[in-house]
Parts: C-alpha cells; sequence; structure tokens
C-alpha cells in the first residue's frame, strides 16, 4: 500500500515540476536539465522548504561544464510528506484560510551550504535560471521559507533573506537564539531553544552510577560545544569520559531517521495547523498570542518555546531498525570500578583516571554511611565506629565498679587485709606489756600498724565512680599513709643503730635515747611529704575527667592527677624514703641486740622497693580502670609485704610460742 502511493504521489509531484518549468520565462542561458528533488505546487500564497534528507556528492567547479551532483536517495519522500500533508489540510479547510491557496516549494540542499545557497538564489529569481532579482512573468507572492538548518546552515540562509527582509522559520535545533535574533531580526523559531540540560544529564549519570562512560556528537559546531561543555562538568563530578568522538552529520540510520521524522511531522503539522505559512512579520512576531495547538505551546521572555526533555533509550538490532525503550528496572552498569559500599572510602589510584579508584576500610573512629563516599567521617567524641564502619555507636562509660568482677575482688583484698592488721593491732596492743613488743620501740610499732591500716582502707578511694572529693584526697592519702608507714620503719632502723652505738664504752649516743629522736624522724619525713601534698592540692589539684581516646568503644572516667610533676615528686619521695630505710637497715641487719628487726625490715623493703619500681611502667601503660587497678594493686601489695615480713614473726611468737616471748629467753638469745 505505502508503494502505491509512494509511486501515485511521486508521478503526480512530477507532473507538477514539470507545471513549473513552463510557467518560469525563458532566458538567454541555457544548461543542462539536473535533477534537484525539487517539489512545488502552485498557489495564491505560498510558502518555501529548505530541508536535509538527502545525501550527495558534489564534484569541484571546472567551468568547462554544469556543476554535477552524485545524489543518494533512501525514502527521501518521508522526509517532505509531513511539509505536503500539512499543506494540503490547510488547502482543504476552508476556516484557515477562506479563497486563498496556499502553494509551496520544496528544496533538498544534502547538508551543504553551497547548495543551501543555490536554493535560495532559486527561491530568489522569477525566472528561469537563478539571477535575483530577475523578475519575468507572473508575481510570487512568497510569504516565508521554513528551514531545518543547523547553526551553520542557518547563518547561510539568513545572510540572504534578511536583505530581503522575508521572513525565516526554523523548526530544528538551533543554539544561541538570542544572539542570532539579534543578528537576524528576521528569523523566528518553532522548537525550543535545545540547549543540552548539562546538569540534568550528569544527574542522572551520577543516578545511574554511570561513571565510565563514551561521548559521541555529531561534526559540527552545536557537537563541539556540547562535548566542551559536558566534559568540563563531568570530570568535575567524578565521571570519565573514556571514548570521545564524532559523528558524521548525515551518518545516521535510515530506521532512526524515520523515526524521528515521525515527531518532525507531528510538530510540524501542530505548526501549521495553529499558525497559518502568518502573512506579516508583525504577525509572526506575536504569534504566541494566537495559539490555538492541541497540546498548547509556552514561550520565554524572547518569544522562544519553552522546551521539554523525554529520557530514551534508543536501541539497534540487526535488521537495521531501532527501537525507543523506556529504562525500567534494569540500569546498565559502565563504571570503571566496583561501588564502594558503606564503610568504605574512594581512594583514588595514582595515574589513573578519577573514577578508577580502590575501596578503603574506614580507620577506627570514622564511617561512612554511602556508597562511594569521597572520605570517611570523623565520630563524635563520645561515639566510635562499628565493625563495618558504617555506623557511629555510643560509647560505654567505663570505670572501676564494684559490680564488676575485677573491683569486687580488689575490694575483698582490701577488707580482708585491713581486717588483718586491726586483728593484729589488737594482739600487739594486748600484749603491750611482752618484751617482744616493747622492743624497737612500742609507739612505733602502733604507727606503723595504723599507717597500714589506713593504706589497706585508702583502696576504696580508688574503686567506684571518680568524684572531686575521692579525686582529691585518693592520691594525696595514699603518699602520707605511705610515707608514716615507711617513716617510722626508717625511725625503727635508726633507732637499732642508735642502740648499737650507744653500749659502747664512751659513747655519746646515750643522749639520742628515747622516744623524742623517734618521734622527729617520724613527723620531719612524713611532714615533706604533706607539705608536698599541700602545694600539689593548692596548684594543681586533681579533678575528675574523661577520656574520650584512649579506648575507642569506652569513655573513660577518671581522676586527672592535675599535675603530673607534682604526681610523681609524691611518689618519688615516698621511693626515696623506702631506699634510705633500705640502705641503713641492710647495713645494720647483723648487729646484736634484743630482737634486731633490722633483717625483717631490710626484707619488708626489698618487696616494698621492688612492687613500686614495677608498678610505673605498668602504670603508664595502662588506661582506664586497669590504671586504677594497678595502682591498687600495689598498694596492697607493698602494704601486705610490710605487714606480712615484719609483723607476722611476732605474731607467731606472741601467739603460739609464749615460751620465747620471755625476757631471759631473748636475753640468752642475745648472749
Amino acid at each position: 500500500m505505502k508503494a502505491e502511493v509512494g509511486v501515485k504521489l511521486g508521478k503526480y509531484y512530477s507532473n507538477l515540476k514539470v507545471e513549473s518549468m513552463l510557467m518560469k520565462c525563458p532566458f538567454e542561458v541555457i544548461l543542462e536539465e539536473k535533477e534537484w528533488f525539487h517539489y512545488y505546487k502552485p498557489g495564491d500564497y505560498w510558502i518555501t522548504g529548505i530541508m536535509s534528507g538527502i545525501l550527495a556528492r558534489l564534484y569541484q567547479f571546472s567551468f568547462s561544464k554544469p556543476p554535477t551532483h552524485q545524489l543518494k536517495s533512501e525514502n527521501n519522500f518521508y522526509y517532505i510528506l509531513p511539509f505536503l500533508l500539512a499543506v494540503h489540510e490547510v488547502n482543504r479547510n476552508s476556516r484557515l484560510l477562506p479563497n486563498i491557496t496556499l502553494g509551496y516549494n520544496i528544496y533538498q540542499n544534502f547538508f551543504s551550504a553551497r547548495m543551501t545557497y543555490e536554493a535560495v538564489l532559486d527561491v530568489l529569481s522569477t525566472g528561469q535560471e537563478n539571477v535575483p532579482n530577475y523578475r519575468c512573468g507572473r508575481q510570487k507572492n512568497l510569504l516565508a521559507i521554513l528551514e531545518e538548518m543547523d547553526s551553520e546552515l542557518f547563518d547561510h540562509i539568513s545572510n540572504v533573506l534578511s536583505i530581503y527582509k522575508i521572513p525565516q522559520i526554523n523548526y530544528s535545533v538551533i543554539n544561541q537564539m538570542a544572539e542570532q535574533k539579534n543578528r537576524f531580526p528576521f528569523s523566528y523559531w518553532m522548537t525550543p531553544n535545545q540547549e543540552p540540560p548539562y546538569l540534568a544529564i550528569v544527574q542522572l549519570l551520577l543516578q545511574f552510577q554511570w561513571t565510565w562512560i563514551g561521548l559521541l556528537s555529531q561534526d559540527n559546531e552545536r557537537g563541539e560545544k556540547f562535548k566542551r561543555c559536558l566534559e568540563v562538568l563531568a570530570l568535575k563530578n567524578g565521571i570519565c569520559i573514556v571514548l570521545s568522538g564524532t559523528v558524521p552529520e548525515a551518518n545516521m540510520q535510515t530506521s532512526a531517521g524515520e523515526t524521528l521524522m515521525q515527531e518532525k511531522r507531528k510538530m510540524f503539522s501542530s505548526l501549521i495547523k495553529s499558525q497559518i505559512k502568518i502573512i506579516l512579520h508583525r504577525f509572526l512576531r506575536n504569534f504566541q498570542h494566537r495559539n490555538i495547538s492541541r497540546d498548547g505551546i509556552s514561550f520565554d521572555e524572547n518569544g522562544v518555546p519553552v522546551s521539554d526533555f523525554d529520557i530514551m533509550h534508543w536501541t539497534s538490532v540487526r535488521n537495521k531498525s531501532d527501537a525507543g525503550v523506556k529504562i525500567g528496572s534494569m540500569v546498565p552498569y559502565s563504571r570503571c570500578t566496583e561501588s564502594c559500599s558503606a564503610g568504605y572510602s574512594k581512594l583514588v589510584r595514582k595515574g589513573a583516571p578519577v573514577c578508577c579508584y580502590d575501596c578503603s576500610l574506614c580507620m577506627e573512629g570514622t564511617f561512612s554511611g554511602q556508597e562511594d563516599a569521597a572520605h570517611c567521617e570523623k565520630c563524635s567524641d563520645d561515639q566510635y565506629s562499628n565493625k563495618k564502619r558504617d555506623q557511629c555507636i555510643p560509647k560505654s562509660i567505663s570505670f572501676l565498679s564494684y559490680k564488676e568482677s575485677l573491683g569486687l575482688i580488689l575490694a575483698f583484698f582490701a577488707i580482708a587485709l585491713s581486717l588483718t592488721t586491726a586483728f593484729i593491732l589488737g594482739i600487739f596492743i594486748k600484749y603491750r606489756e611482752t618484751p617482744i613488743v616493747k622492743a624497737n620501740n612500742r609507739e612505733l610499732t602502733y604507727v606503723l600498724l595504723v599507717s597500714l591500716l589506713f593504706s589497706f582502707l585508702t583502696s576504696f578511694l580508688f574503686i567506684g565512680r571518680p568524684m572531686k572529693m575521692t579525686c582529691l584526697l585518693r592520691q594525696t592519702i595514699f603518699s602520707i599513709v605511705f610515707s608514716v608507714a615507711v617513716s617510722s620503719l626508717l625511725a625503727k632502723t635508726v633507732m637499732v643503730v642508735v642502740v648499737f652505738l650507744a653500749t659502747k664504752p664512751g659513747s655519746r649516743m646515750k643522749k639520742w635515747l628515747g622516744k623524742s629522736l623517734a618521734h622527729s624522724i617520724v613527723l620531719s619525713c612524713s611532714g615533706i611529704q604533706v607539705g608536698i601534698c599541700m602545694i600539689w592540692l593548692g596548684i594543681f589539684p586533681p579533678f575528675p575527667d574523661s577520656d574520650f581516646h584512649s579506648q575507642p568503644d569506652h569513655i573513660l572516667l577518671q581522676c586527672n592527677e592535675g599535675s603530673v610533676a607534682m604526681f610523681y615528686t609524691a611518689l618519688g619521695y615516698m621511693g626515696f624514703l623506702a631506699a634510705i630505710c633500705f640502705l641503713v637497715a641492710f647495713l645494720a641487719r647483723n648487729l646484736p641486740g634484743i630482737f634486731n628487726e633490722a633483717k625483717l625490715i631490710t626484707f619488708s623493703m626489698l618487696v616494698f622497693c621492688s612492687v613500686w619500681i614495677s608498678f610505673v611502667p605498668t602504670y603508664l601503660s595502662t588506661k582506664g580502670k586497669y590504671m586504677v587497678a594497678v595502682q591498687i594493686f600495689s598498694l596492697l601489695a607493698s602494704s601486705l609485704g610490710l605487714l606480712g615480713c615484719i609483723f607476722i614473726p611476732k605474731c607467731y611468737i606472741i601467739t603460739l610460742r609464749p615460751d620465747m616471748n620471755t625476757k631471759e629467753h631473748l636475753m640468752m638469745k642475745t648472749h
């Protein structure tokens, strides 16, 4: 059916062409007849159409013979069919142009500027040949020229028509409409300014995660501008263009051309019905107010139709046909690398395009909650990242509590040792008149036992949630109590040495015998530590603090020592007293005397110093509740060392061997 219609219309329009040739006036110049693919229909008024639908190979002028063209036509009829049908519908409807017949004059320009100029000159020439401004025979009532040229060929037509003030109506895609409107005031556009929405295109690519793409454009000015603008914006958004090329403007599949022509036919038909090709420029300038189309057309401030865009996925099949397919739920994959899942960030490969990257797991304390994150975000101080690094979790509060096993164990030993010390103190008070208790200054023994009792009880200041009062007292009381204990041991040792020296004939050390020397040693040595602690509390007092960074998943509640220097000064002074006590006791361990305690003191101070020397590196290498547990353990262990080494042997004699707790036995042992 289509073939029959094509043959009939072809014969009809061939006859019309012959009729048009006969109507032209003879001219002196005679040229060889050439096939122009030129269609003509007479009328009272007529419009001219210049369109591109045929490829032509144009040979160079030789000036010895007329120019020749080698034409290649495929389905040329479908390119002009919208034009012909629109004019036919106008002439058939008496309401559109009453008593007026509309004619047409259609040319093919073969995508060539040269043939475009020839077509325009033929329109302007009323004779048989193309001689502008030469009028012979009939009067041409030309209303307007309709064309579908791109920017370059549009300029060629406008340069000529602007001289004659003939309206030029374009229904193709033209960029820079505002600039061309100023240059060619007699030009009008029936299509929107289809400047590509570059940002929308980039957002669409990012939505489908197409970051590894190829870019093909028409081989003309519009195509070059499209590539140039899109490439810059794509690279800024991490989209790599790995293939960039041009396609000749006329190199199109026939089937695709047919599909596009169907859209053009709808648009052109609507244009003719709504804008009838309009007689004067004043009508053209105000035609947006006379729009009667079915779908409706809106215009911007420059009188240019507002564009609307559709997204289609064109697919070519083996039979050279094309089909527009709506993009469904399955989106094609176009990426250089796999997406980085949540919890990872992009790591750009050295020397590779920006969209080719590796995935790096977020560091501890950071997270990324989306795919292809440029970098990992840092969690807040009170949160930490989970193992997947895709979200932040609130940190748990950590301190040495009575509710956990470590705190309970330490508290149990502190109570047990405190009760043991109190029991030993009770024994020594009960048997205070026995020789073994009275030996080596009974008052110093009581001071030592009381200080050890307080040292065990001091452990409870370190267990529990750090408070302002406990932070102020824990280190200072610990330092003072231990200084009193070590001072009393030092006083005991010094008294052994003084007693030994006083027994020598003519010795002046007898005047130092008595309680005053021992009390002076305890008060002076422990008083220095009290002074250090008072300065510490007055200038840099300890305070409750929270450590957010030492452990990734915990907030450590602890006591900030205020001044680390003052803390180690107090600890160092206590170590200094212990070292002096150990040295004096070691030198006096073999001196004769009634129940010489120098040996016991030497061994106890050896244990004491060993514990606190090992405490320092262990304390520095731990954080939070474990650091507190280390100090409590050192406190309990060193106090237990003093208690066990000095008082366990005496308690054994007092309770189990009372026969050894007599003056005669001691005198005999000394002798």
